[in-house]
């Protein structure tokens, strides 16, 4: 007779995953077998395995990934100069934990966008919050917002990620105005907040791509001390895919 209240409570307090397990156990056999203490055990497991998920579900949306990756699927058969020892050791995330970045380079199609996007979903799956963004488009972004007075938030909100994924850097060069948005951007999270960088430049030539020379070294000295280089090389991915 106490099942629909207190099934009802559950949910008015919004402990649905207790709800649910509540209501399972009313259906289960032998369920009186199980001590009160080992019931009341697997109502708090669920519910806390609810709200993990639901949390691992708001830190995936607002992360927006602009692809649906893991690590697990990375394929480490394709010869792109893939390290299988490195990948492993990076989805552990304590490179995060450390304030390290990741430089990703490599010619169109090799994977470099995936494999960004997968160390962001494994870092959200850890607990830490995650943000992908194309650097043009950020670049954009930030030219306006000074317009309208937003420039400040977007650069506190960025700075509170702890892992940004900057993506398609060097497509062009970039002004001088740029470069000092990315050096505010990447100013504000050095030693204290990972980041991401894929580019289909060699690091190395990273330097010629940016307008004000005083500006590209003080980038780069940020970017580049702390940073694991990943470098692929070969075929773009995609014409195998459509072979």
């Amino acid at each position: 007779m106490l099942t629909n209240p207190t099934l009802n409570k559950l949910n008015e307090l919004r402990l649905t995953g207790m709800a649910k397990a509540y209501g399972e156990q009313e259906e289960m056999k032998d369920i009186e077998q199980l001590s009160f203490e080992q019931r009341f055990g697997l109502l708090v497991d669920r519910e806390m395995t609810e709200r993990q998920n639901r949390r691992l579900v708001s830190r995936l949306r607002a992360a927006k990934l602009r692809q649906n990756a893991s690590l697990e699927d990375i394929d480490l058969r394709h010869q792109r100069g893939l390290d299988k020892h490195l990948l492993p050791q990076l989805g552990s995330c304590q490179w995060i934990k450390d304030h390290h970045n990741v430089l990703l380079t490599g010619p169109t199609g090799i994977g470099k966008s995936y494999i960004a996007c997968a160390l962001a979903n494994s870092a959200c799956r850890v607990g830490y919050k995650s943000l992908y963004q194309r650097l043009p488009r950020l670049f954009e972004e930030l030219g306006i917002a000074k317009g309208d007075g937003r420039y400040s938030k977007i650069l506190t909100n960025l700075s509170k990620t702890d892992l940004l994924v900057l993506d398609d850097f060097g497509l062009s060069k970039l002004t001088e105005e740029q470069c000092r948005d990315l050096l505010e951007v990447i100013e504000d999270r050095h030693g204290l907040k990972s980041t991401i960088v894929t580019s289909q430049l060699p690091v190395k030539n990273w330097h010629d791509v940016m307008q004000d020379p005083t500006l590209a070294d003080a980038i780069l000295d940020r970017l580049v001390h702390n940073a694991y280089k990943i470098t692929l090389a070969g075929e773009s991915m995609r014409k195998e895919r459509k072979a």
